[in-house]
């Protein structure tokens, strides 16, 4: 027996899966899959955060519904990365708060940590909060630097330590040794294969949503997303830089580094998560989790409103509503942070480190 109701059918279905094998060739799943005989939760886990959800397995399979078998990996692994999520999650106590809550957690902390900005500018200014300002350091007449790097380098840092225990739980439920994460060779096939979202393509012929039509357009959209956040994560780096190397304050020029680069990942970030959404709603309900979209829809909403009000914020960053937009922008910055370790984002690692132990298992060191 399983130690939930999903990994139970999960285990079903493998099993199913294991005696057919017809699927084998459309991603890494089936390969990995068929070096098992017997499934440990941790195997099935590892299975789940492998699958890249791209339909291909549903439309292809002779035992998916109305067959008496009802298979639908697609929609029964996706089940089981949700409840990874919880599974793994540091402090877990946490977990099912945001997981029920989603959306309506990431709302609180913008609303609050807006609510908090602004009341310190009118504590300390309150003619401050719909000035008009111009020039570097505007943005610290709200906020001094160090208040504003002390709360979200705080909030940062806890959500790097707990995507960290989390990763180390979920590396260690699946039982790899820490020797693969030394290894190159299926560290650099790790990196290309989830950098290129190799298994996103149904076999070569692209990923199915709605219908039993393939198209790439999710991997389009996965991939703004990502390439926003990292371009803005590289804005905010290179602007911490700027203000303690070489004491420069922002808001900086419009064709200065971080503004080009914050920018870039703005539009990624609102574009991207819109997309993701939209196919969400189309698609076939056979193939989703139905009961576990909470945290996914928070953390796509939470990187629109971080992008938007980014955006907005340059437009109209020398108008007496710079204010306010900073602080609802800041507050869905702090937003993303406390809620990372349990939702959605750590997917992205734990698909990496399935993919490393992919790699290993298939193609040795």
């Amino acid at each position: 027996m399983q130690r939930s109701e999903a990994l139970t059918e999960a285990d079903r279905l493998m099993t199913i899966c294991n005696s057919c094998r017809y699927c084998e060739g459309l991603c890494a799943v089936f390969p990995a899959m068929e070096m098992r005989r017997a499934f440990t939760g941790g195997d099935l886990n590892y299975l789940a955060n492998l699958c890249h959800a791209c339909g291909a397995c549903y439309v292809d399979c002779q035992f998916s519904p109305p067959h008496e078998f009802d298979v639908r990996v697609p929609s029964v692994l996706t089940r089981v990365r949700h409840e990874s999520y919880a599974d793994y999650a540091w402090p877990r106590a946490l977990a099912p708060l945001f997981r029920r809550n989603g959306l309506a957690v990431s709302l609180i902390a913008v609303i609050s940590m807006a609510a908090f900005v602004l009341g310190f500018v009118a504590f300390n200014d309150p003619a401050a909060l719909f000035a008009s300002r111009h020039g570097l350091g505007s943005f610290y007449a709200l906020m001094p630097h160090n208040t504003m790097a002390l709360l979200f380098g705080a909030a940062f840092l806890w959500a790097i330590i707990a995507i960290i225990m989390g990763a180390r739980a979920f590396w260690n439920d699946i039982g790899e040794p820490s020797s693969t994460l030394t290894r190159s060779r299926p560290l650099l096939r790790a990196v290309r294969d989830a950098g290129s979202l190799r298994y996103l393509d149904g076999g070569g012929v692209g990923c199915y949503n709605e219908d039993e039509r393939p198209r790439d357009t999710r991997r389009f959209y996965h991939h703004l997303t990502f390439w926003g956040f990292v371009l803005c994560f590289a804005s905010t780096s290179v602007a911490t830089l700027y203000h303690y190397l070489l004491h420069r304050e922002a808001p900086y020029p419009l064709w200065d580094l971080p503004v080009v680069l914050g920018t870039l990942g703005g539009l990624g970030i609102v574009v991207g998560p819109l997309g993701l959404y939209a196919a969400k709603r189309r698609r076939e309900p056979a193939m989703m989790d139905g009961g576990s979209r909470g945290m996914d829809v928070a953390f796509l909403a939470m990187l629109v409103l971080t992008g938007a009000t980014g955006l907005a914020l340059l437009v109209l960053r020398e108008t007496s509503t710079m204010g306010v937009l900073l602080a609802v922008h800041l507050g869905a910055v702090f937003a993303i942070f406390i809620t990372m370790p349990y939702g959605k984002f750590v997917h992205g690692l734990y698909r990496f480190l399935a993919l490393l132990r992919y790699a290993r298992e298939r193609h040795g060191a």
